[in-house]
């Protein structure tokens, strides 16, 4: 693992022409796949009136805003304001871009410039989960180490990365080694009962 990088969603969970709201060192972000694949992570915000770009929608290779349909293109780039259809917009128009990549079936956005790739984390890409408490990892026989759990759920290894989110919150990005379907859904129960451990603990 590298601390450049920090895995936010399993890339099966963001197909072509989707657009999501995620979570970085504290930076709210859009992220998004265009029609030819390629993922983008930019601020939250069109330049235009704050609206969050997560809610809006991505045609081709640009995303546009919900509010008033100003569109952006991949390198942030205002391509077109529909009020203002034969305008050309100003270069100074532009959304904040991070940077995105794909590795072993995750996610992950780096917010400072890094030289390094992305990890390669083994297993499948099982499910993504939010909690909103730290797990007790030593509780659930699972050993913890930097943003990665590892060990055993129903007797299927299992990898989680962990993505710290405000509040306290973690979302928890889970691979597991190769299993049946039936064993499989065995690992999501488990999973579900370390999110109720966690947010019990708060009541």
């Amino acid at each position: 693992m590298t601390a450049a990088w920090t895995p936010v969603a399993l890339a099966r969970d963001l197909p072509r022409l989707c657009v999501m709201p995620v979570c970085v060192d504290g930076i709210e972000l859009a992220l998004w796949r265009s029609a030819t694949g390629r993922l983008a992570a930019w601020a939250d915000r069109c330049p235009h009136r704050g609206m969050r770009l997560s809610h809006g929608f991505v045609r081709g290779e640009a995303l546009s805003c919900i509010y008033h349909g100003w569109s952006y293109g991949a390198e942030g780039n205002c391509l077109r304001i529909p009020a203002h259809p034969d305008l050309e917009p100003p270069e100074a128009i532009r959304v904040p871009v991070y940077h995105a990549a794909e590795s072993g079936g995750v996610v992950w956005v780096a917010t400072q410039a890094t030289d390094a790739p992305p990890p390669v984390v083994e297993g499948a890409p099982l499910r993504s989960l939010t909690v909103e408490r730290a797990v007790d990892w030593a509780a659930a026989g699972l050993s913890l180490s930097g943003p990665v759990a590892r060990g055993d759920l129903s007797s299927i290894g299992v990898t989680i990365l962990v993505q710290p989110l405000p509040q306290g919150r973690q979302a928890l990005h889970v691979l597991a080694e190769a299993a049946p379907p039936a064993a499989l859904k065995e690992v999501s129960r488990d999973l579900e009962g370390l999110r109720r451990q966690a947010e019990e603990a708060l009541a």
